[in-house]
């Protein structure tokens, strides 16, 4: 099955677990990543606040970058748990 495939996502009830569980992931990630910035930003009205500000927009940053880290995560995971056929048949040969 190729990755970003939508019937990975449904082929087993573990294989919905694991999609729903990354979901809430790279939801929680998607908010840390808003809220870093949006803090960043109102921060950035005083001087004083500047070197913090910096900080949340760094880890905000990392945030989206984890972003698709986990949507790989997920699909190469998805894909490795339908794949157990094929392997069992390859150990076979």
């Amino acid at each position: 099955m190729p990755l970003f495939s939508h019937e990975n996502r449904e082929r087993s009830a573990e294989s919905r677990r694991v999609f729903a569980a990354f979901e809430i992931a790279y939801t929680i990630v998607d908010f840390i990543a808003a809220f870093c910035f949006l803090i960043g930003s109102v921060l950035f009205f005083w001087p004083v606040w500047e070197t913090v500000a910096i900080w949340f927009f760094v880890v905000g940053s990392a945030c989206f970058a984890l972003k698709p880290t986990l949507r790989l995560v997920r699909e190469l995971k998805l894909a490795a748990m339908g794949d157990t056929k094929d392997l069992a048949e390859r150990f076979r040969d």
